[in-house]
């Protein structure tokens, strides 16, 4: 079983691939590995804290995401040859639109909406996870980073939400380095039994010199002439 401190180190170096996953190239290879050690470190948070729903709803999310990337890529390229092969078979000159190609356009926002939706539904459960690792480890960050995940997925429909996502990203960055090495201890503490030795101190006896106003009791200084409260004369000490 990994430790919390395995989680911090493969968690953080995770999300930060995953934000380097814009780079030309080789940025889908940066993020599928960024994927997968994050997926290890919650792996091992889950197991740490005993929790194995951290990690199912963990990998839930990834796989509808997924999912969605392949069912958009998949999308766009069936629709893109569909359009080239409407346009060959029409014989359409240049700067023309040739019959059926609003069909497949249509088809591609399709896509595209159904794979909103699939991003939505892997943010809640990102979500899920997150908050229960924000409650388990005392780490609140994870829970505005799940927080600002799910409203970014929401927003991605006008585009904006993908510098939310980003945003989301680097919270979780922060978050993932945030991991205390080993889980908190309660701070509640439990009231000792009746008996003990820290059940109760018995307040301190009064000193010899201590004296008492004469009219109200009060206890004043040994060399008082005057009750602060009362006012009243005092003899004079012994």
């Amino acid at each position: 079983m990994g430790t919390l401190s395995q989680a911090k180190t493969y968690g953080g170096i995770g999300s930060i691939l995953v934000l380097l996953s814009f780079i030309p190239t080789v940025g889908w290879v940066l993020a599928i590995a960024g994927f997968v050690l994050t997926l290890i470190a919650i792996k091992y948070i889950s197991d740490v804290v005993q929790d194995s729903s951290i990690f199912n709803n963990a990998l839930i999310a990834i796989l509808i995401a997924i999912v969605g990337i392949a069912l958009v890529g998949i999308a766009v390229v069936a629709y893109l040859f569909r359009f080239i092969g409407l346009r060959s078979l029409a014989g359409a000159a240049p700067g023309t639109v040739p019959r059926g190609a609003f069909g497949a356009l249509t088809g591609i926002i399709a896509a595209l909406v159904v794979v909103w939706i699939l991003l939505v539904v892997s943010a809640y459960f990102l979500r899920k996870a997150y908050n229960a690792v924000s409650t388990k480890l005392n780490v609140g960050m994870f829970q505005t980073a799940a927080l600002v995940y799910f409203i970014g997925a929401i927003l991605t429909i006008i585009l904006v939400g993908f510098l939310v996502l980003l945003i989301a990203q680097i919270l979780l960055i922060v978050a993932f380095f945030s991991i205390p090495d080993t889980v908190g201890q309660p701070s509640f503490t439990p009231p000792p039994s009746p008996g003990s030795p820290t059940m109760a101190t018995p307040p301190a006896a009064p000193t010899a010199r201590t004296k008492y106003c004469v009219k109200c009791g009060m206890a004043l200084a040994p060399d008082a002439q005057f009750c602060p409260v009362c006012g009243g004369s005092q003899p004079a000490s012994m």
